[in-house]
């Protein structure tokens, strides 16, 4: 960050008064300047015991599989953020259950949330920034294709649950 957002004055990185973290702060008007992790939310679409999986069209990782997911937008809670990602990425309407998966990832300063979900209808298609949705089984779950350790562990964490025969809340961090 160069300039202030509020006022276009050049900005100075240090620990403002009463804080404890250097931001960027504006010494013409005042302004401290947070920067926090992203939240990415989406869901693990089930139906009929297969889950739909997304085939990456971006990078990073593109070409790899994933849980339909993105960043959340300003002014938007984290059900619509993942009712609205699943719909984008995948074309598929789901209705929503609770929170299954909360993962920080302190690396590159985001926080991934999981809702479980249940797609509602067998019309689904890739979106924009996906190549090909598929309704997986648990055996044919392209392992070593997964896109990203936060989507390979709440795929885990779910097949482990079904077998169990009961769906809980599972939080975690990825270094």
């Amino acid at each position: 960050m160069k300039f202030c957002a509020n006022c276009g004055a050049e900005v100075v990185r240090r620990v403002p008064p009463g804080d404890t973290l250097e931001r960027w702060v504006c010494d013409n008007c005042g302004e401290i300047h947070y920067q926090n992790p992203k939240l990415v939310v989406g869901t693990i679409p089930e139906r009929d015991g297969k889950i739909l999986l997304c085939r990456r069209a971006i990078e990073p990782r593109y070409g790899y599989w994933t849980l339909p997911a993105g960043f959340m937008e300003n002014a938007e809670t984290t059900a619509q953020a993942a009712l609205r990602e699943t719909l984008e990425e995948s074309g598929a309407a789901v209705e929503l259950g609770a929170p299954f998966t909360l993962i920080s990832v302190p690396r590159v300063s985001q926080v991934h949330l999981f809702y479980l979900a249940r797609v509602r209808e067998i019309e689904f298609k890739a979106g924009e920034e996906t190549l090909e949705v598929a309704l997986v089984e648990e055996a044919a779950i392209p392992w070593r294709e997964i896109a990203f350790r936060t989507v390979a562990y709440t795929l885990k964490q779910w097949f482990e649950d079904r077998k169990r025969g009961a769906y809980g809340f599972h939080a975690a961090d990825i270094a």
